[in-house]
């Protein structure tokens, strides 16, 4: 079965066709146009497949829908979705806008990593908000991992990350994961704190990843939020939430491309066990499937 967030119906009637004509090019435009891939990646994948097309010689439909997925696979192929955790213990900031999933894909991620045997503590970090910290308890504790909550409420962000990473170093915990917080009264307000966490937290280990964590229902309109995380927070890598229910599959490649950072990790449920490592070959047959 199609995913849900493929192109789905809108390339299933066009490539059922029996021939490529100007109403095929138009349709594809309007259907990558309609899954966010924005109007730059568009054209740019309509122009490399019109090449193809001819440099081939097909009026086969079924060889254009192959190439699509070729295309596709190609360009989410050019950035590296490995994630960097082989320092001992592996620090993870974890950043985005309140309201994205930031929280629940920390505890999502956790889960992700005890599945595969990894030792795991949460640094409850966002202590701007109180239902944050408890929120990311609870995930954290369904997902096997520890937790280091602050001492009091409104205790320094840093100081409740610095605790966490002494306590992976003294009980020997492989991976840290610290929640970071979403909003405060201003923004440079925010990546000053982000900063000073980083600070705090490299006087004991290096940062090994930045997650950037988006929600894909928000397309465009959710990258613009995120962009003062980009320029300040050091990211390197991306989690898209939300990719199930959604026709906005493109923004996968949109958002890869406008950034220059590669998506790591995807999730594609509401349940604990619905966050994956990111496969441009297996996104790509599924979104043009």
């Amino acid at each position: 079965m199609a995913s849900p967030w493929s192109l789905g119906g809108a390339l299933r009637g066009m490539f059922a066709r029996k021939t490529i004509d100007d109403d095929t090019w138009s349709e594809l435009e309007d259907a990558l146009i309609a899954a966010d891939f924005g109007p730059d990646v568009t054209d740019a994948i309509v122009e490399q497949l019109r090449a193809n097309v001819a440099r081939f010689k097909t009026t086969d439909p079924k060889d254009l829908q192959r190439m699509l997925r070729e295309v596709i696979e190609e360009r989410l192929e050019r950035l590296d979705p490995t994630l960097t955790l082989t320092n001992r213990p592996a620090v993870v900031l974890v950043v985005g806008v309140n309201g994205v999933g930031k929280t629940t894909t920390i505890g999502k991620f956790a889960k992700f990593l005890t599945n595969y045997g990894r030792s795991v503590i949460v640094g409850a970090a966002d202590t701007f908000r109180a239902a944050a910290v408890e929120q990311v308890a609870t995930w954290a504790e369904r997902a096997g991992a520890q937790v280091v909550r602050p001492e009091h409420p409104g205790q320094d962000p840093a100081s409740v990350a610095f605790q966490t990473v002494e306590r992976a170093q003294r009980d020997g915990i492989e991976i840290v994961l610290i929640d970071t917080a979403g909003r405060l009264q201003t923004k440079s307000g925010l990546m000053d704190e982000l900063s000073k966490v980083r600070r705090v937290v490299e006087k004991l280990a290096p940062i090994a990843e930045v997650l950037l964590v988006l929600d894909a229902t928000t397309g465009q309109n959710g990258l613009a939020q995120a962009e003062a995380f980009i320029e300040h927070a050091g990211v390197t890598g991306l989690v898209l939430t939300k990719l199930d229910g959604s026709a906005k599959g493109g923004f996968v490649l949109a958002v890869q491309e406008r950034t220059g950072i590669p998506i790591k990790l995807i999730g594609q449920g509401e349940s604990i066990g619905d966050l994956t490592g990111f496969t441009a070959r297996v996104f790509a047959a599924q979104l043009v499937a």
